[in-house]
C-alpha cells in the first residue's frame, strides 16, 4: 500500500505541475499579445531573470527584475509575434524541483516565432501575493528557423541522388567532389578541425550552408593526440557528445585523449563535413564591397589556395599562441626549455630534474607524468590558484546531466541561466566544493601553496570564463605536493635562471634538466591580430571574457565585424552553442538578419 500510496502522490504532483505551467504560459500567450507591459509584468516576482538566445532578441540577451523584463518582452513582441505556448510531448515534464534554493515548478515549453519554432524554461513559485503562481526564471529560445529546419529524423535527405545511380557517381565520389571545391566557394570558412570547428560545421551542414574547415595538422584530431601522453578528458563523458553522435555507451567516464582523437576523424566522415588537413590559414582581409572574405591557405606541400568566403568562423580554441614570458637569465639555461604544448611524456627525462613554471591544469598533469617516470619534479608558483577535486568536486558542475532524460532537455536548462544567475550558481557550488576538498585545501595552504576559490568566491568555473585559466582540477597531484614527492617553490623566491637551473634570493640554486613553461596561451584577440591586422583586431575587440552583459566576448554572436564568428570551450559549450551560431549564419545567408 505505501508503493501504491507514493505513486499515487507522484502522478498527483505531476499533474499540479503540468497544471500550474499550463495555466502560466496561456496567460502568458495572452499578455505577450496584448504587449501590455504591466500584464506581462503581473505574472512575474519582483525579483525575476529572463534570458533570450536568438528568440527575441537575435542575440543572447538577458535582462532582471520585473519591469525590465515586461518592457522588454512587449517591445520585442511587435516583431517576434511569439505564439503557441506549449508543453511539448517528448520533452521532460514539468516537474518539482529546488534550483538555487528555491522551490519551484520547472517545465520546458516550445512556441512559434515570425521566424520559426523556439522552446524555453520556466520556474515558477508561489505569487508574492499567495494566489496562484509566477516567474522567477524564464528563457526563449529560437530552435529552428521556419522552411529551413535541421535535415535530420524524419527531414532527413532521401539519398536518391546518389542511391542505384548506375553509371554515375556514387556517394563516394560526390564526398571527394564536394571536399575539393573546384567549382565552387564556400559560404563559410571554419578554421580548426577540434570540438568547436566538427560542432559548427556539422550543424551548418544540417542547415545546407556549404562549409570547408581547415585543419593545420595531418589529421582531425591531431591537435588531441598531440597533447601530452596521460592526457584524459577532466570531466565526465555523458556531458561531453558531439551534436547528433553520442558516444558509445561502453566508453570509458573521462576519454583519453587518443581515443577522443580518433573519434574526432570518425565524426567528420559520418558527418559529411569537408575538411582539408595540413592546410593553415595564414591570413584574411575583408572585401566591404563583395562582403565576402579573402582568405590565404598554406596546404602541406606548400602550396597556396584562395577562397572567398562570406563567413570566417575561427574555432581555434579559447586560448591561441603559445605564451612565452620573458623571465630572466632563462636564455643562459643549459637543459631544455619547452611549453607545455611540445611536452609529451616524461620518459626520456627518467632520473632527472625538471622545474615547472605554472600551477594550472597542464602543470599538475605534467608534473603527475613525469613524477610517474622518476622525474625529481618542482612546481613554481606564480598567482594565487583554484584547485578543485576532479570528483566529487568538479563533477557539481555536471548536476543537470547527472539528472539524466534528454540531452538536448539538459542542454536547453543549461543554456537557460541568465549571467546573474550563474554566478550565483557557481558561487553556491563552490562554497560546497570548499567542503569537500577542505583537508586537500589545508594540506596544500601547510605547504604555502596560494590557493584561493577566484572572484566572487565563485571558484574555477567562472575563472575559466574570465580569464581562460587560473585552475587546477587535481588528478592527483596535491596529494603529492602535499606529501613531498613533487616540490613547490614560490616565484618571488627566484632572483633569475641560470645555466644550472633556478638560482633563488638566497643565493642557493635549484638545479635542473628541464624547464617546462606552463605559461598559458595568448588570447584569441592575438590569433585575430596576426590573421587578420590590427586594425580589424581592434574592430572586433575581446574574444572570450565576460563582457558588460556578463556573456563571453563575441562568442557564439555577431561580432562588430560581417562576417566573423567565434566559438570555442568545452565539449558541452561547442555542442550547445553550435546550434546558435549556425541559425545566425543560416539567417543571414537567408537575408533575415543583417550585421551586428
Amino acid at each position: 500500500m505505501d508503493e501504491i500510496d507514493e505513486s499515487l502522490q507522484e502522478y498527483e504532483r505531476a499533474a499540479w505541475a503540468r497544471r500550474a505551467a499550463t495555466t502560466w504560459l496561456q496567460a502568458f500567450e495572452a499578455a505577450l499579445a496584448s504587449r501590455d507591459a504591466a500584464r506581462i509584468g503581473a505574472l512575474f516576482h519582483a525579483d525575476s531573470h529572463w534570458r533570450d538566445v536568438l528568440a527575441f532578441t537575435w542575440t543572447y540577451a538577458s535582462a532582471a527584475g520585473r519591469d525590465a523584463i515586461a518592457a522588454r518582452l512587449a517591445a520585442g513582441q511587435a516583431t517576434t509575434a511569439a505564439r503557441g505556448f506549449h508543453l511539448p510531448p517528448g520533452r521532460r515534464p514539468p516537474r518539482q524541483v529546488t534550483r538555487l534554493g528555491t522551490p519551484s515548478i520547472e517545465a520546458i515549453f516550445a512556441f512559434a516565432t515570425a521566424e520559426g519554432r523556439g522552446a524555453g524554461l520556466l520556474r515558477l513559485s508561489p505569487a508574492e501575493n499567495g494566489e496562484g503562481m509566477q516567474a522567477w526564471l524564464l528563457s526563449t529560445t529560437l530552435e529552428a528557423l521556419e522552411g529551413h529546419e535541421e535535415r535530420i529524423g524524419a527531414n532527413r535527405p532521401s539519398g536518391a541522388a546518389y542511391s542505384r545511380n548506375f553509371g554515375g557517381d556514387n556517394w563516394a565520389d560526390m564526398r571527394r567532389k564536394a571536399a575539393a571545391y573546384e567549382d565552387r566557394e564556400p559560404a563559410v570558412l571554419v578554421i580548426g578541425a577540434a570540438q568547436a570547428g566538427l560542432s559548427i560545421a556539422a550543424r551548418l551542414n544540417q542547415l545546407g550552408v556549404d562549409t570547408l574547415v581547415v585543419e593545420q595538422w595531418p589529421r582531425i584530431g591531431d591537435s588531441w593526440r598531440r597533447r601530452y601522453h596521460s592526457l584524459a578528458l577532466h570531466n565526465s563523458i555523458h556531458l561531453n557528445h558531439l551534436p547528433y553522435m553520442e558516444f558509445p555507451p561502453t566508453w570509458p567516464k573521462y576519454i583519453p585523449k587518443d581515443m577522443l582523437g580518433n573519434w574526432f576523424e570518425f565524426y567528420a566522415d559520418a558527418m559529411e563535413i569537408n575538411c582539408w588537413t595540413g592546410t593553415e590559414f595564414t591570413r584574411g582581409a575583408w572585401d566591404e564591397d563583395t562582403r565576402s572574405w579573402t582568405a590565404w591557405l598554406k596546404r602541406a606541400d606548400g602550396s597556396e589556395r584562395v577562397v572567398r568566403p562570406r563567413h570566417l568562423v575561427f574555432a581555434n580554441g579559447v586560448s591561441s599562441y603559445p605564451m612565452v614570458p620573458d623571465l630572466p637569465g632563462l636564455d643562459e639555461f643549459a637543459g631544455q626549455v619547452i611549453h607545455s604544448e611540445g611536452f609529451d611524456s616524461g620518459a626520456a627525462w627518467a632520473g632527472k630534474r625538471a622545474l615547472i613554471l605554472g600551477t594550472g591544469s597542464s602543470a599538475n598533469d605534467i608534473a603527475l607524468d613525469l613524477h610517474s617516470h622518476g622525474v625529481h619534479t618542482t612546481l613554481i608558483q606564480r598567482g594565487s590558484t583554484t584547485v578543485v577535486s576532479i570528483d566529487p568536486s568538479a563533477r557539481l558542475n555536471e548536476a543537470v546531466w547527472d539528472e539524466g532524460g534528454l540531452l538536448e532537455d539538459c542542454d536547453l536548462i543549461v543554456s537557460s541561466a541568465p549571467p546573474p544567475l550563474i554566478v550565483r550558481n557557481y558561487r553556491a557550488v563552490a562554497q560546497r566544493m570548499q567542503e569537500l576538498d577542505r583537508e586537500m585545501i589545508d594540506g596544500l595552504r601547510r605547504i604555502g601553496f596560494k590557493h584561493d576559490m577566484g572572484e566572487d568566491q565563485a571558484g574555477h568555473q567562472m575563472k575559466y570564463f574570465r580569464r581562460g585559466g587560473g585552475y587546477n582540477l587535481d588528478a592527483g597531484s596535491s596529494a603529492l605536493l602535499i606529501k613531498g614527492e613533487l616540490g613547490l617553490l614560490q616565484y618571488d623566491r627566484i632572483e633569475r635562471f641560470t645555466a644550472a637551473g633556478a638560482r633563488l634570493t638566497d643565493g642557493t640554486v635549484v638545479p635542473a634538466d628541464l624547464i617546462v613553461l606552463a605559461t598559458g596561451y595568448y588570447p584569441q584577440q592575438e590569433l585575430v591580430r596576426r590573421a587578420l591586422g590590427d586594425a580589424m583586431a581592434a574592430r572586433i575587440g575581446p574574444v572570450w571574457g565576460l563582457g558588460e552583459d556578463g556573456e563571453l566576448n563575441n562568442m557564439y554572436r555577431r561580432t562588430p565585424q560581417q562576417g566573423a564568428w567565434f566559438i570555442a570551450g568545452g565539449l558541452s559549450q561547442c555542442r550547445i552553442n553550435s546550434k546558435y551560431l549556425a541559425l545566425q549564419i543560416k539567417a543571414m545567408e537567408l537575408g533575415r538578419l543583417g550585421p551586428a
